[in-house]
């Protein structure tokens, strides 16, 4: 039996369904078993790149170093053993049908570019850009499974059992069970989120390159691969061969392109994944911990050393110069979550998770799109036609792994400001018709009231009119949710004065 790859197999699949359960499982009220950002706490691509480009160290840190000590003994296990995405990946290479453009790739060598990516995201960090979140893993799994899967799963289970329930008219212990997961795994809204299309279409992608070749995407494009492929070079364990009979088997199946011939390999290629102890027809390939290695032929030509990799980064850095590049924002152009850091420190810190966007309860925060503006994409939104921001919830701080958006209690942030609602009397049905209309009022969570009614005679007749007070006005949007006035809402929240921390 293939046992180490059993095992390799066996933890893919749980740390796989462990990122999805912790995704899941938070939602309003939090009750998940493990904090949402447990996995981004382990990143130190995320970590260290976002704390470089905000000047900052972030919490976490130290787990994600862990992670870097441990590849030093076990090399780049991460990518094979525990990486969301790579047990996807790994997935769709099994229906995958041998060879595709895999024997083409010899003269080509697709691992250098994953560095370049790693050294030109190191390079905007330095000048206070964050560019981790467009191709970290981890990220890349997370936004898909709280914009795409979640939703989606949800959505076709609530309605095949309203199908069976209501229009079979089958009931009883159907109805129960169907209880029973609303209170668990359906228990999350169905949600709708804008631009989820385009961030299925990018997962898809990155899923489909593993049809060319096995594990395309990892030995090719991600850079959180590169950045553990550069500390696993000196890792303790290592392959080992005996009597190899140069059959080339175990080069064929290494689906990393770490073999290239029978006795040497790549080790910062390597993830691990255990084929070629088992495709060995003499069982000659095993892995060990050793202290003293001298380093093969293979390493010595082919790989990217820390040294290259460290030149690479330098040549760039006095042109990047010591100081953090800042962005002049004028104004406030998108409403933010409440308590987000101001604009070119939150575009910096927020990694387009997707964490917030999930677990809002009313849907409001959506991801961006260029509203605003291309460093803004795929950062949330609060778009008040379709959600507003719930007076008694803190879940997006709460969740948020970097603190773009900042933690508060339930009395700090029901003060904070995320703009002001402001009435567009020309279109209002109680300025413009003289007609009774207090909507606005009534749904205003403020308990003194930040929109208040004053009497005005009209028509030989008293109509109540709304007015908003800025003092009190949080910018929640409730007011703009509820407002029957359409197409365009008679108020709207003006995000340019907002608490931005």
């Amino acid at each position: 039996m293939k046992k180490l790859v059993i095992a390799k197999r066996a933890s893919q699949f749980f740390f796989l369904c462990l990122f999805v359960y912790i995704l899941w499982s938070t939602t309003y009220p939090l009750k998940g078993l493990l904090p949402a950002d447990t996995f981004f706490k382990i990143n130190p691509l995320i970590l260290f790149i976002t704390s470089l480009s905000e000047r900052k160290l972030l919490t976490g840190v130290y787990f994600a170093s862990g992670m870097l000590y441990l590849s030093l003994i076990l090399g780049r296990f991460f990518c094979g053993w525990v990486c969301p995405l790579g047990a996807i990946i790994d997935l769709c290479g099994a229906i995958r049908k041998k060879g595709g453009l895999s024997e083409y790739l010899d003269g080509f060598k697709p691992h250098y570019i994953k560095y370049f990516i790693l050294a030109i995201i190191s390079i905007f960090a330095l000048i206070g850009i964050q560019a981790a979140w467009i191709f970290d893993p981890m990220v890349i799994m997370a936004r898909f499974v709280s914009l795409n899967l979640i939703p989606s799963i949800t959505y076709l289970m609530n309605s095949f059992f309203i199908v069976i329930i209501k229009y079979f008219n089958i009931g009883g212990p159907i109805y129960d069970f169907y209880r029973s997961l609303k209170g668990s795994i359906l228990g999350i809204n169905i949600y709708y989120f804008s631009n989820s299309f385009v961030i299925f279409v990018f997962f898809l992608f990155i899923c489909a390159t593993t049809f060319f070749a096995a594990r395309f995407w990892c030995r090719s494009a991600c850079p959180l691969g590169a950045l553990y492929a550069l500390i696993s070079k000196k890792a303790l364990l290592t392959r080992v061969v005996k009597e190899c009979e140069a059959c080339g088997k175990c080069i064929s199946c290494c689906r990393m392109g770490a073999i290239k011939d029978g006795k040497n390999y790549d080790k910062s290629e390597c993830i691990l994944c255990m084929d070629c102890v088992y495709d060995c027809p003499e069982h000659a390939t095993q892995f060990m911990f050793r202290k003293h290695i001298a380093p093969s032929e293979h390493d010595k030509k082919e790989g990217i050393s820390r040294r290259s990799f460290l030149m690479i980064l330098g040549s760039f850095f006095f042109m990047a110069g010591f100081g953090k590049f800042r962005w002049v924002h004028k104004k406030n152009c998108v409403i933010r979550p409440p308590a987000s850091l101001k604009e070119d420190d939150f575009l910096n810190r927020c990694i387009r998770c997707g964490n917030c966007m999930k677990v809002c309860i009313t849907n409001g925060l959506q991801p961006a799109a260029l509203e605003a503006g291309p460093r803004g994409i795929w950062t949330p939104r609060l778009i008040p036609e379709i959600g507003y921001c719930e007076y008694n919830c803190t879940l997006c701080g709460e969740v948020c792994p970097t603190a773009a958006i900042k933690k508060l209690s339930l009395n700090e942030k029901r003060k904070v400001k995320l703009g002001t609602a402001e009435i567009d009397k020309s279109i209002c049905i109680a300025w413009k018709d003289n007609k009774e209309c207090i909507v606005c009022e009534e749904h205003c969570p403020i308990p003194e009231k930040a929109i208040k009614l004053i009497g005005e005679i009209a028509d030989n007749k008293r109509i109540y009119k709304p007015v908003v007070n800025e003092y009190l006005c949080t910018g929640c949007g409730i007011c703009q949710n509820k407002c029957p006035v359409r197409p365009a809402r008679a108020i709207k929240v003006n995000p340019e004065i907002a608490d931005r921390l």
